[in-house]
């Protein structure tokens, strides 16, 4: 997982060019004035869902890992909590392919704190549970780029 902020990509040229694209498509869109749901970049190559929620209870999430795209979670409005861990350190469940969703059980080894500007990229082996109140619950707008990785 990588864990930044828009103002210091500088620092992360080695980012794969599929992740730059993102960065890229960002700064030349107005991503906060985007309407709720799947706005395409390349096909299912590359997309962003947009997402807008109220955070709430860890409790009351689950946990996730992907397969077939990395998550790049940036912040548009907003603060959420991110709870991560390995895979390997929790309970896998059973793949759905079509969602490219794993589910897990587990605990939490770290976490984020996602602001404004914030991104978090999530890998394969990362497990993540969002939508996490930080002081109070509160209204979050974030853009979520799919970028495939395999086929």
């Amino acid at each position: 997982m990588i864990f930044g902020n828009i103002e210091n990509l500088n620092e992360y040229t080695y980012l794969d060019e599929n992740i730059k694209k993102c960065f890229e498509y960002a700064k030349n869109n107005d991503l906060l004035s985007y309407d709720k749901g799947c706005h395409k970049i390349d096909g299912d190559n590359l997309f962003v869902n947009i997402v807008e929620y109220e955070t709430t209870e860890k409790e009351d999430r689950f946990w996730e890992a992907h397969r077939n795209y990395l998550d790049l979670h940036l912040m548009l409005d907003g603060c959420e909590q991110i709870d991560l861990n390995f895979i390997e350190n929790m309970s896998q469940k059973e793949f759905v392919e079509k969602d490219d969703f794993l589910p897990l059980e587990g605990d939490e080894n770290s976490h984020v704190i996602l602001n404004n500007g914030d991104f978090l990229i999530c890998y394969p082996h990362d497990g993540h549970k969002t939508a996490i109140k930080v002081d109070k619950s509160s209204k979050i707008k974030k853009a979520i780029f799919k970028i495939i990785i395999s086929k």
